[in-house]
């Protein structure tokens, strides 16, 4: 089942085209990697998909309702972002306790929301951190807080904004294994921005390649491997991955 439709997105600044007709779709419950060099637009469209940009022309649907203009809050999505946006002045628990209280539903509910929060948070692995404030925690840990901060208001589908690019590798090959546990366990619908070949190849059902604001191929990690759309994702995503791999497998057996 088609969860999110993109019709010919377009986004233009003056004469400069950054989004250049982007068509895609993804399915309920899929883990799309949206895969690309810095500056080929995949942070743009992740704006738009989110409500925090409007698009020059085209269209977004979601479950087949027009969201293309719809603010963020109406959307029920979550969003990722790549430095966490945590509230310093906050602890961990009044972090993800804020996601729910700023809901005009929740208002007279502290009580419930506390509980909520709380079980997030032991969900997550947090319990010991729940009374720090984001400056006392690694990385890794800012990073779950986050996700938990996202999972707590139950999107059915959340934007990932290349959100393990500051941590080591260490974190990052526990944070991959925890996003897809947490997918299975919520079935939620994930889409992941990213620079990083090994990683999109590690964690996506499909992957899109995306160069200049436009969408070269879009496809399972197996047959973008056997089939490339051409030299450029033969070279920036098969020959960068077969490099990372033999890092990582390095590092690994350090």
């Amino acid at each position: 089942m088609v969860k999110l439709q993109i019709q010919d997105i377009e986004k233009k600044y003056g004469e400069k085209t950054i989004l250049n007709k982007v068509n895609f779709e993804v399915n309920e419950g899929e883990f799309l990697s949206i895969l690309g060099s810095s500056g080929c637009g995949k942070t743009t469209l992740l704006r738009i998909l989110i409500g925090l940009l409007n698009p020059t022309s085209g269209k977004v649907f979601k479950d087949g309702k027009d969201i293309t203009y719809l603010s963020p809050s109406e959307r029920g999505m979550g969003i990722v972002f790549q430095n966490y946006a945590l509230f310093e002045n906050m602890t961990v628990l009044g972090n993800v306790e804020y996601a729910l209280r700023i809901r005009k539903e929740n208002k007279n509910n502290k009580g419930e929301i506390r509980q909520k929060a709380i079980n997030m948070i032991e969900q997550m692995g947090l319990s010991k951190c729940m009374n720090k404030r984001p400056n006392e925690l690694s990385g890794g840990q800012q990073q779950r807080v986050a996700i938990a901060r996202t999972l707590i208001i139950n999107p059915d589908i959340i934007l990932f904004d290349e959100p393990m690019s500051a941590l080591d590798v260490d974190t990052r090959l526990s944070l991959r294994q925890e996003i897809k546990n947490i997918q299975k366990e919520y079935g939620t619908t994930m889409i992941y921005i990213t620079h990083d070949q090994e990683e999109a190849f590690a964690m996506s059902d499909r992957i899109m390649v995306m160069r200049e604001g436009s969408v070269l191929q879009l496809d399972t990690p197996e047959n973008i491997i056997k089939f490339p759309a051409g030299s450029y994702v033969e070279d920036f995503v098969i020959n960068n991955l077969k490099i990372k791999i033999e890092s990582l497998n390095k590092f690994v057996n350090i």
